[in-house]
């Protein structure tokens, strides 16, 4: 694993080693990353959960952490990334996570030899969370398949619904969506079906709530108003009351209370939302020791060669 981009680079028995490393990290696993090795986390969005827990997940590994400030840096004179990534290879930093709005801004650095992580890429994809949340699902049922995972709110625009629905289908669970519909892009039917947020609440183990994505909308999210949209599509105290009574809640955050969800579900029973954000860093350290770990045996080889 030199590099982690998307899910579908990983094969199913690749993603149960990460989750089983993470499992370990959580019960107190020590890492034996010994050697001083350098990593530098590019954020180019906004991020708090993401760009921190990666590098609390960096300081456990013992890894040394460069500091970078996208505007503090030469971007805003025009630097192109793969340069601004060029520079941190030559100033011999092994890895990169990066966060950028370009979907598979990943390509551009191909030719490189600086490992690359995804933080996320636009509405593309979102690696580390989707690993994250199949942690969290699985610590809580053991196992993915005849799972029925309810991925509810701005499906369009969400990279951890692109991520998730396609990985979770593979792992043999039973997808299913809801939200806006013109907020819900009809290839997401390739992986489940579409019901209203009522039905998905009443028949879900797994209820995936899903941040508005303002942001991405090309015209805006005109008429938008959060009342509404919490009564129409989120998870009100009257569906959770609903839900099963093994069922979970889940959302990647950051949360936007009362709107996709009550805020008196947030930390509720049934919520594993403060669950997700623990489990991220476990999750982040084993994804940068396989990296980290594939790159050095990398290097060692081309030396020896």
């Amino acid at each position: 694993m030199k590099h982690l981009v998307s899910m579908e680079d990983l094969s199913l028995e690749e993603i149960e080693a990460l989750l089983d490393r993470a499992d370990e990290f959580k019960r107190g696993a020590k890492s034996d990353m010994s050697e001083e090795q350098f990593i530098v986390n590019m954020f180019f969005e906004p991020s708090t959960r993401t760009h921190y827990s990666f590098e609390v997940a960096e300081r456990k590994l013992g890894l040394q952490v460069v500091s970078f400030d996208a505007g503090e840096s030469s971007v805003t004179k025009g630097e192109t990334l793969y340069d601004t990534v060029l520079t941190m290879q030559a100033l011999g930093v092994q890895a990169a996570v990066i966060r950028h709005p370009d979907e598979k801004f990943y390509e551009k650095l191909a030719d490189l030899e600086i490992a690359v992580i995804s933080g996320g890429d636009g509405c593309g994809e979102h690696p580390s969370q989707c690993l994250l949340d199949l942690f969290t699902i699985r610590e809580q049922f053991g196992s993915f398949k005849g799972l029925k995972i309810a991925i509810a709110g701005d499906i369009l625009h969400s990279r951890v619904a692109n991520s998730n629905m396609k990985v979770l289908k593979r792992l043999g669970a039973e997808i299913f969506f809801a939200g806006p519909k013109e907020w819900f892009g009809e290839e997401a039917l390739l992986y489940g079906r579409y019901l209203t947020t009522d039905e998905a609440a009443e028949i879900a183990d797994v209820i995936m709530l899903l941040r508005v994505q303002h942001e991405r909308h090309q015209n805006g999210s005109n008429g938008f108003e959060k009342k509404d949209y919490h009564e129409k599509y989120g998870l009100t105290e009257q569906r959770a009351a609903k839900m099963k009574q093994e069922a979970i809640i889940m959302h990647p955050s950051p949360v936007n209370r009362d709107v996709e969800i009550a805020s008196t579900l947030v930390e509720s029973e049934k919520s594993r939302i403060v669950a997700q954000m623990t489990n991220g860093v476990f999750v982040r350290m084993a994804i940068l020791e396989a990296v980290m770990n594939e790159n050095r045996k990398g290097a060692e080889k081309h030396v020896s060669n």
